[in-house]
């Protein structure tokens, strides 16, 4: 008998989700809602056995939302009845919830309080997971928390230099986000090359819309590039990542602003999208083979802070092992693990040209046989990662 468990990923105006066997973690449904509490019209994409089935209607809320996903599932299957757990992805835990938790009326309250330090992530979650516990009231529901990963964090890492108590009052450090991922991949680098992770000092480059990198002693994170909130580290495709935190002040002066209407430029009009007009790496290179010159720089300026990272974080490791891309730029992008790994020859990465430009969606090594440092591109997961910490948490 399969064991499915159900994961929803619920941002504000899109919930996407899939079903997925525990026992042999195969994929037995995935669907996207999009348009949640937009005044037009929204629509439910639901794929099951390789056939596709779409609706379209008006979802004013997550738990309609949530009710158009249960009857997709009772129209076309699988049977949402057999789900033995629903799994949440939840991005901020605070410093309340360092591991993944079993969703009671004490944990919700407790999310609703944290919900200023993600208001842009946490109050939707929340939202779905109050209409998924309503409609599917008698299966156990956990939060799998972004930031789990990176609750071990050494102090002298995740500790910002502001007024200790100030800190304290507010949960003010560095927490880190893509926590599911980045152990994933870690996981998963370990045994591509036969070794335990434990004999293993390892980056890994999340790089997606949203992007992160850590830095991984041993299995353990001792780094990560996200900090209070998503908007520090890289250059990603809204977010500015890291700049003068005078900024926001600057700004507010100059152009008669609140911090929220700052807060909006520095997280949805900035990154690539401010510096090129583009998102989308594939617009980016296409631009560039063009000649056009603000798109030349967008790319230096996005390479350049990923190589700084990485060379603080080899030397904070006290050398490198293993450096893995992964996610929608990472495993696709291959014009950027190009530029990065041609920046990283003092260390002895050495790039494997021909294989890094194939596409595949398998693991693999893009690095030399004579490569210092072994290079590698692996597939994220981060749903099968929130089953198997589902199943973990629940006991079944």
């Amino acid at each position: 008998m399969p064991k499915p468990i159900l994961l929803l990923n619920c941002g504000s105006s899109s919930i996407k989700y899939q079903m997925i066997d525990a026992d042999t973690e195969g994929v037995m449904a995935v669907g996207l809602v999009q348009k949640v509490g937009d005044p037009t019209p929204g629509t439910i994409d639901h794929e099951v056995d390789g056939e596709e089935f779409h609706d379209s209607t008006y979802f004013p809320s997550h738990t309609e939302a949530i009710a158009a996903v249960v009857k997709m599932f009772n129209t076309h299957g699988p049977d949402i009845t057999e789900a033995v757990a629903v799994g949440h992805r939840t991005v901020h835990g605070g410093t309340e919830f360092n591991s993944t938790t079993i969703i009671d009326q004490a944990v919700i309250n407790k999310l609703v309080e944290l919900s200023g330090l993600a208001p842009l992530h946490n109050p939707p979650g929340i939202a779905g997971i109050r209409a998924a516990r309503e409609i599917l009231p008698h299966v156990p529901h956990v939060a799998v928390f972004d930031t789990a990963f990176f609750a071990e964090l050494p102090a002298a890492a995740y500790t910002y230099a502001i007024d200790t108590e100030l800190a304290k009052k507010y949960q003010i450090r560095r927490y880190g986000f893509h926590g599911t991922s980045h152990q994933y991949v870690s996981g998963q680098a370990a045994q591509f090359l036969g070794k335990d992770i434990s004999e293993l000092k390892q980056i890994v480059c999340h790089l997606g819309n949203g992007a992160s990198l850590s830095a991984i002693d041993g299995g353990h994170p001792i780094e990560t590039t996200m900090g209070l909130t998503p908007l520090q580290g890289l250059v990603m495709g809204t977010r500015c990542g890291d700049v003068d935190p005078g900024l926001h002040a600057y700004l507010g002066r100059e152009m008669g602003l609140d911090v929220a209407e700052v807060d909006t430029i520095l997280n949805k009009r900035s990154g690539m999208l401010g510096l090129c007009g583009k998102t989308d790496m594939r617009d980016v290179e296409a631009q560039m083979l063009a000649g056009d010159e603000a798109t030349q720089l967008a790319a230096e300026v996005y390479i350049h802070r990923l190589v700084g990272y990485i060379g603080n974080y080899i030397a904070h490791l006290g050398g490198i092992d293993c450096i893995t891309f992964t996610a929608g730029i990472g495993e696709n992008a291959a014009w950027v693990r190009k530029m990065v790994v041609e920046k990283l020859g003092y260390f002895g990465a050495v790039l494997d040209e021909e294989v890094n430009a194939t596409r595949s969606k398998q693991p693999r090594r893009i690095s030399t046989p004579d490569s210092q440092v072994e290079v590698l591109v692996i597939p994220t997961n981060e749903e099968l990662a929130m089953v198997r910490e589902t199943i973990r948490t629940i006991g079944a």
